[in-house]
């Protein structure tokens, strides 16, 4: 196949006109054509290099590899690196290979990563353990391109013997080993790095990031569905009241971004974890036009989701290039940047108005394993008329918590939520077998009644609940054991799941039809006067202990400053 058009070269940041011929799915000629009046191009549009996500989570999507691919195709994402660490803590190798079958029969190009950290640590409950045997045994698979990102950073720093034979055995097979390390600086920061950890994404401000920077990191800008940096990362405004304090290194700041040059300090956009309802409005094209809108150069942006990580993981596409995969996307202009059509191999897999493929399901086995809760599983007990509490408070778009404290009253034992404080009970129940129900409070909600719990409950996936009312709790725990995991929300009006019976995770659904399920849920939350946007992917991320600075696992309130278990009663 030969064809004319012009072209986005992001070797030399340049577009022109170009004769195309793909064979077998290869650019076997791209070469420069001078054009006149009477030309014309065989293709109407802009071609560009498929858009490559270096960080992303499927299971996230509530979807299998098979159903992401159908919905990404249509937002000019032609491939993914992708760590399946979700279901790796439910399911263990045996999820990791029905990914990588599920993923092989769609035109898509999937690249995973050997999850590092099966479980993200020693202090909760998971499905399975990835020791380093199993992550050599993954290593060696042709679809494995990198180590997952490295959570365990104080096993990193304290020499952990385990994680440092994963880390070398990394190194061994020559694979790009992805980090994992927020507000981790100075000393720490240096001992992680020796290993040899390259990226990291978890960047929540710019001193952060340039820290990070200096010493070598490779800087991955998150655009998901909770966690959302890149207004953080790329506003100049924020950027300078940061700096305004910083001495000698302030002025290296001011310089920068006085003269517009910050785009260099971050090397890719990523999404880690995106919901359905999210990911049917748009990816990677939607995160390149608001890192435009927000003073990244068009051009630099698309190198982020191009050629940059191939690159790094050693790909043979994200250029249009003699030699490379022919994976391009038609857009229509480099400014509107709207998907005309999108290649794979050389073949169109979506022709700007439907998906050119099918996909197949992967069987869905129950994983969990947990009795019945009762609404006293869910309660905290007190001698006293009242008492102080630790309390996680979140907020909208952020990962990392704060500790705070409230004062609660006790009635009859027991310690109650306050509405008027915005503190509500949150609760994480073992679903593996040990049916262990660990109890705390949170802030940040605003629920007025009823509850919410979940299966996805990172990096472990127990059953995760917030609400206010004990017996609510209860309700919305035993509808996602009914459905065999899933998303429930319940209250006095209303009982209503969505079921995610693929590891308790995903759903063999195609995206739109997802999408609608947990929109109707998202309304409920809304009626529950729940303030946040992204409410069950913020609770997804309260038991993920691996982030600062509080959170709850399924064996109690812990803190992730000083990475150890605290009480939930103050004193």
């Amino acid at each position: 196949m030969s064809f004319t058009a012009y072209i986005l070269d992001v070797l030399t940041d340049s577009i022109y006109p170009a004769r195309i011929t793909v064979e077998n799915g290869i650019f076997t000629e791209v070469t420069p054509i001078i054009v006149n009046e009477k030309t014309r191009m065989d293709v109407r549009g802009l071609v560009i290099p498929g858009l490559i996500d270096s960080h992303i989570h499927i299971e996230s999507s509530m979807i299998t590899p098979a159903q992401f691919a159908k919905i990404a195709v249509r937002h000019g994402t032609t491939s993914v690196i992708c760590d399946p660490h979700e279901i790796a803590n439910v399911l263990g190798i045996e999820g990791i290979e029905a990914m990588i079958e599920n993923a092989k029969q769609v035109p898509f190009n999937f690249y995973f990563c050997a999850p590092s950290c099966v479980p993200a640590t020693k202090f909760e409950t998971s499905g399975a353990t990835i020791d380093s045997s199993d992550i050599e045994f993954l290593l060696q698979k042709d679809e494995i391109v990198a180590l997952g990102e490295m959570m365990n950073y104080p096993g990193v720093i304290n020499g952990d013997e385990e994680v440092l034979r994963k880390l070398e055995l990394a190194r061994q097979y020559n694979k790009p080993i992805d980090g994992h390390a927020p507000l981790l600086s100075c000393e720490d920061l240096d001992k992680y790095l020796e290993q040899y950890i390259v990226t990291d994404h978890e960047c929540s401000n710019v001193i952060e990031a340039f820290e990070k920077k200096m010493k070598g990191m490779k800087i991955m800008v998150r655009d998901g569905s909770s966690a959302m940096d890149m207004e953080s990362l790329f506003d100049i405004d924020d950027a300078f009241s940061r700096v305004e304090d910083q001495g000698s290194l302030g002025i290296i700041f001011r310089d920068i971004f006085e003269k517009r040059i910050f785009s260099p300090l971050f090397d890719f956009i990523v999404s880690d974890d995106k919901h359905p309802n999210d990911l049917i409005e748009g990816h990677l094209n939607k995160s390149i036009k608001k890192a435009t809108e927000l003073g990244i150069d068009i051009l630099k942006a698309i190198n982020m989701v191009t050629v940059n990580p191939a690159y790094h993981y050693h790909l043979n596409c994200g250029a249009i290039v003699k030699g490379a995969k022919a994976d391009y996307v038609i857009v229509d202009s480099i400014h509107d940047f709207n998907i005309l059509a999108t290649y794979v191999g050389g073949e169109c897999v979506f022709d700007g108005e439907n998906v050119l493929f099918d996909v197949p399901e992967i069987e869905a086995k129950n994983s969990i394993n947990a009795s019945k809760k009762s609404a006293s599983d869910f309660d905290i007990y007190y001698e006293g008329d009242e008492c102080e509490v630790n309390v996680i408070e979140c907020s909208d778009g952020d990962l990392l918590t704060k500790k705070t404290t409230a004062k609660l009253a006790v009635r009859e034992g027991i310690v109650q939520p306050d509405i008027f404080q915005d503190v509500l009970k949150i609760a994480v129940v073992e679903r593996y077998g040990g049916n262990n129900v660990a109890n705390a409070f949170i802030k940040g909600f605003g629920l007025k009644k009823g509850a919410i719990a979940s299966s996805v409950a990172h990096d472990s996936h127990n059953i995760i609940v917030v609400g206010y009312n004990s017996e609510m709790m209860a309700q919305a725990v035993n509808r996602v054991i009914e459905d065999k995991g899933g998303i429930a929300v319940v209250s006095e009006d209303f009982n209503e799941s969505l079921a995610l019976p693929i590891a308790g995770l995903m759903s063999n659904e195609d995206a739109y039809d997802v999408a609608e399920q947990l929109s109707v849920l998202h309304q409920m939350t809304s009626a529950l006067d729940c303030q946040l946007v992204s409410p069950f992917m913020t609770m997804a991320f309260m038991a993920l202990l691996v982030i600062p600075s509080i959170k709850l696992s399924d064996k109690g309130l812990f803190d992730g400053d000083s990475f150890e278990f605290m009480d939930v009663i103050v004193n």
